[in-house]
This record gives structure tokens, sequence and C-alpha cells, in this order.
């Protein structure tokens, strides 16, 4: 992905008639691959608690997802996904008030950040891609992404990629259609799991953020 997008996405409950609905509306199958991601934060989940993710996924290497502009509100997200090593220090640093080191990757940091793995699962996932016109007749490739992890846990994802601001409303829209042309939109995403227990007592959150 190129460096500096910013991620739209909607999260929801995927059923068993998803997929053939997703071909129904000229949907593409790109792939389905299955992969191991590692979560890492401090003891107290500094990170996870800022709405930062860093992530070292098996086969694609570090990246670090950083929460957007405040306004996008209900069950979208909106991120800016870091994927150059050098950046996700330099963000790792200010967001936990440390300084950046002078040299070394996002490996190197680990120890002196106090950063350690709290989260390590398989996913199978199957990934699509369709093209949706909006009221305006401006057409937006829409991704959707249906993902199983090896907990039995499942969640669907639709997301828009932009490269402003200001193009984020109009890709909430599409993402929002494309959400009810699937029937999802009774069926909203937003159930919670104990991440990890710390010495301040157990940390729930919104386990969606784990399929980013």
């Amino acid at each position: 992905m190129a460096q500096g997008l910013i991620e739209v996405e909607r999260k929801f409950v995927p059923g068993p008639s998803t997929e053939e609905r997703l071909q129904e509306l000229g949907g593409t199958l790109e792939h389905r691959v299955t992969f191991r991601d590692s979560y890492y934060d401090t003891p107290e989940l500094s990170l996870m608690r800022a709405d930062y993710w860093l992530r070292q996924r098996e086969g694609s290497g570090w990246e670090l997802k950083c929460p957007g502009a405040a306004g996008v509100s209900g069950p979208h997200t909106e991120y800016t996904e870091l994927t150059a090593e050098p950046s996700i220090v330099a963000q790792l640093c200010e967001v936990l008030g440390a300084e950046v080191p002078g040299a070394g990757g996002v490996a190197a940091v680990l120890g002196p950040l106090g950063l350690q793995l709290v989260a390590s699962f398989v996913t199978k996932r199957s990934a699509w891609k369709l093209v949706l016109s909006g009221a305006d007749g401006e057409e937006r490739l829409l991704r959707v992404d249906l993902d199983t992890a090896d907990f039995g846990y499942a969640v669907g994802e639709v997301e828009a990629l932009v490269h402003k601001e200001a193009e984020v409303p109009a890709a909430l829209e599409k993402i929002h259609h494309l959400s009810s042309l699937l029937g999802e939109g009774d069926r909203l995403f937003c159930p919670s799991l104990v991440l990890l227990s710390v010495p301040t007592g157990p940390i729930v959150g919104d386990v969606s953020r784990l399929f980013l």
C-alpha cells in the first residue's frame, strides 16, 4: 500500500450468503489467503488505548495503524497506515513519549520502548473487490475482506482508500451503499474481548481492531 493513504472502513458480521451476494453484485474474488498477525504493545496497552495498532504480518513486515481525523462517527473507522519502518519508529516514540533513536528498525526499538507481544493468531481471508457508482456518477473501487480467525471469530470489512480528508465523505457514502446491498446494515460489528490482563486489571477492547 502506498505510504500516507487513508483507509475508510466499516466492520460487519458476515452471513452464510455474503460471498454469494458479492458475486451477484459483480464482485471479483481476488484471492484466498492464510496468514499470522502478531500485535505488540506495552504491558499496559498504551498503544491500543490510544487507538494505535502495531502489527507484524507474516510475509509483509511491520505496519502501524494510526487513528484518522476526529469527527468520523458511527461504525466507521478511519486510519492512516504506516509501513516504512523509520516512520513507524518515529510515530511510536511520539505516542509513547520517548526519544527517537539514531538508527534501527522496529525490532530494534521494541525492548527500549517496552513493547512486547500481546496477541498472535492465524486468519483465513477471502478478499473481494468491486466498483460502485455514486449519485454523482463517480466510480470508486471498494474492497471487502471476509476473515475467520483460528479461535473461531469472523468479521467482514468494507474498505475504501482515499488520498485526502476531503474524499472521506464520498467514500463513506459508497461504503454505506454497499453495506445496504449486502444486507449487512442491521448486523454491525461491535463485540468486545478481553485482550490482556495487566496489573491494573483486564483490558477490554473492540476485537475488530485486530482485523485491520
